[in-house]
């Protein structure tokens, strides 16, 4: 062989082997929009807790009538504000006037905060309703740290309102920021309604939406609710409907002020005989509510809701541990998970006027007043619960052949919530999760009553969605209230993902 035919060879062969690499190792692809977003959480997430911590070490209990703790609703407010107003928003405090108390005192309720991020015709427009209000909390109560001061232990922030409902609140506005900083246009119009009296009933709040119907929310598309938690420690879940609440008091009475029992036991009715005897008669050991019709108006189990039921994620033995719980009164998830959601349930929470300090005090009381209340679900009504209640307790009192007075109120009738699951966000949600968790989510209703959802739906005629990012051991309410940090940060990046499914599937 020519020996120049075998240089040219192998410079040839050298020529297709770099080729054939260049070809092996493309240039790669720039990071997608979502991908940066969540890139920029995970290198801000202290950032992001650091918010967290600030917001939490502001005690902001709606629940106490104090004007020190009225106060600090109003600093959190003015911070929420400040906070809407650095991402570049359109923020007004809405003045909610003043709350007469029982005793007569008087307080100002704090201002609801209406934000406004865009407004482009073409973009669909998300509203978020979340709280920053909390419940009373405080280290005697068993808290194993400061409630008011935000404290990681592995992995958990520990703190009130951490999971409810300032977490979440923080988590929407983290995923504007990070488009903010992105330099990147929101996907979708955004506002935000965030109010400070939810945990003391959302104190104005109907008033407020029902004025601002045909101004503020006069573009919103969907509303979008956070102050949920995922029925496990591992699957993401989305909420499509709560139970609606009725609540009650029956008063006995023979007198203003107690008895001596020595001096006028065995010759009088005893009011608090025949109250326990009313309270006995409401509900069944099996958790059966006994009041006759009561189950009428319940609306019928189809079978594409018993699926739903079957695909939704939960050890019961788990969550039984967690609970501390010995045994339920229902052995199968399904069981459970229906009566939680779909059936009624009657609970007993106090009588007033007894005897319940430590000792022996031997009175009768004079009056006594029990209090119960009944979660109602679709298709039941408040009002006809109402007689349906009141006429058990008559007919169970006349029983009695009782001398004492008996008085029935309801004092609280709120409608239970159910959605639409095949809206656009229900749709768009799924879609975020999936990205964002690499799951479908489980497709829960929750047990309470979440009043505003309602509102939402009924005033303003707009789809509600709730999307929650907390898990069942959070501890909203309770001692050691917590969120996880991957929650808080993951749910930030979830914010993200929806903002951009809604927008694609608007188009």
């Amino acid at each position: 062989m020519d020996p120049k035919l075998g240089r040219m060879e192998s410079c040839l062969l050298a020529l297709l082997l770099l080729l054939l690499g260049g070809m092996a190792s493309p240039p790669a692809p720039p990071a997608t929009l979502l991908e940066r977003a969540f890139r920029y959480m995970d290198l801000h997430q202290d950032e992001f807790v650091q918010t967290l911590k600030e917001w939490v070490a502001i005690e902001s209990d709606s629940i106490q009538p104090v004007p020190r703790l009225r106060e600090e609703l109003f600093r959190m407010m003015a911070l929420t504000a400040d906070e809407l107003r650095r991402l570049g928003a359109s923020v007004d405090l809405v003045d909610s006037g003043s709350q007469q108390l029982p005793d007569g005192q008087t307080l100002p309720i704090p201002p609801v905060v209406l934000a406004e991020l865009g407004n482009k015709p073409q973009k669909t427009t998300v509203c978020f309703y979340g709280h920053v209000d909390v419940q009373p909390a405080a280290r005697a109560d068993g808290w194993l740290t400061d409630p008011y001061t935000l404290t990681e232990v592995d992995g958990k922030l520990y703190g009130r309102g951490a999971t409810d409902n300032k977490g979440p609140v923080l988590a929407w506005i983290n995923a504007v920021r990070t488009f903010r900083a992105l330099k990147e246009d929101l996907p979708v119009n955004v506002k935000f309604v965030i109010e400070g009296m939810e945990e003391a009933g959302s104190v104005a709040l109907e008033e407020l939406i029902r004025r601002e119907k045909d101004q503020f929310f006069s573009g919103v598309d969907y509303i979008i609710i956070s102050d949920n938690l995922w029925l496990s420690q591992r699957r993401p879940a989305l909420v499509y409907g709560t139970r609606g609440n009725s609540y009650f008091t029956v008063e006995v009475k023979c007198r203003g002020q107690d008895f001596h029992s020595g001096t006028f036991g065995g010759i009088l009715n005893e009011p608090m005989a025949d109250l326990v005897a009313l309270l006995g008669s409401l509900v069944d050991s099996s958790g059966h509510i006994l009041i006759p019709g009561i189950y009428n108006h319940v609306a019928p189990l189809t079978e594409e809701e018993m699926k739903m039921y079957w695909a939704i994620d939960l050890d019961l033995e788990e969550y039984r541990t967690s609970s501390q719980v010995k045994k339920f009164l229902f052995d199968t998830k399904e069981e459970i998970l229906m009566h939680l959601w779909r059936y009624p349930s009657l609970s007993i929470h106090g009588v007033e006027g007894a005897f319940d300090e430590p000792g022996t005090k031997t009175v009768i009381p004079g009056r006594v007043v029990g209090k119960f209340s009944i979660r109602l679900v679709p298709h039941m009504n408040s009002s006809m619960v109402e007689q349906q209640v009141r006429q058990h307790l008559e007919y169970i009192f006349a029983k009695r052949n009782s001398s004492n007075q008996m008085a029935v109120s309801m004092v609280l009738g709120l409608h239970p919530w159910v959605a639409n699951i095949k809206d656009t966000q229900y749709l768009a949600a799924k879609r975020a999760i999936k990205t964002v968790f690499g799951t479908e989510p489980d497709m829960i209703r929750d047990g309470s009553t979440i009043p505003v959802a309602k509102i939402f739906q009924d005033v303003l005629q707009k789809s509600v969605l709730m999307l929650p990012l907390g898990t069942m051991d959070d501890g909203e309410h309770s001692q050691n209230e917590k969120i996880n940090r991957w929650n808080y940060i993951e749910g930030s990046k979830l914010f993200a993902a929806f903002f951009l499914e809604m927008a694609q599937l608007h188009e």
